[in-house]
């Protein structure tokens, strides 16, 4: 059995009648403030988890469905995201600071003030997602899906955009 605790105050939030919570169920859960950081979440079903102000650095989420789930406050730096559901999820000014969000699915995110600096977004679907302001520097975007997002405002590095495009080139032959 596991008890996810509040961050602060140590109160059981919820209970889960397993030894992991990887591909645990925990759809519509209050986990409001909760402390998971370095868990292990992958394949599991957060459909609209209210995970505001958790604390959720370093976890693994890898392949979790996290589709309309609020994560406004919650800390998501260096968390392994990829090919996650987070279809209409909240992440306005979100830190995902190093999260590695590789071909996970951020269709209608809004990801507006987020910081989103080095992390990977090789091949995530992006479309339509609200990028306003958000900080994108040392991000990767190779094979990303931009379309239809806003990007207004977005802090993209230059030095960024010159190491894609040396990938685009071919290499030099001595």
């Amino acid at each position: 059995m596991i008890e996810i605790k509040h961050k602060k105050t140590g109160a059981v939030l919820h209970t889960v009648e397993a030894d992991t919570l990887s591909e645990a169920n925990l759809s519509w859960a209050n986990l409001h403030g909760a402390d998971l950081s370095g868990a292990d979440l992958s394949e599991a079903n957060l459909h609209g988890a209210d995970l505001r102000v958790a604390h959720l650095t370093g976890a693994t989420m890898s392949g979790a469905n996290l589709r309309w789930a609020d994560l406004s406050g919650a800390d998501l730096s260096w968390a392994n995201l990829s090919k996650a559901n987070l279809h209409g999820a909240d992440l306005r000014g979100e830190d995902l600071t190093g999260a590695n969000l590789s071909e996970a699915n951020l269709r209608e995110v809004d990801l507006s003030g987020a910081d989103l600096r080095w992390t990977d977004l090789t091949g995530a679907n992006l479309t339509g997602a609200d990028l306003r302001w958000a900080d994108l520097n040392e991000a990767t975007l190779i094979g990303a899906n931009l379309s239809e997002a806003n990007l207004r405002g977005a802090i993209i590095v230059r030095d960024l955009v010159r190491a894609q495009q040396k990938l685009m080139r071919k290499p030099d032959v001595l």
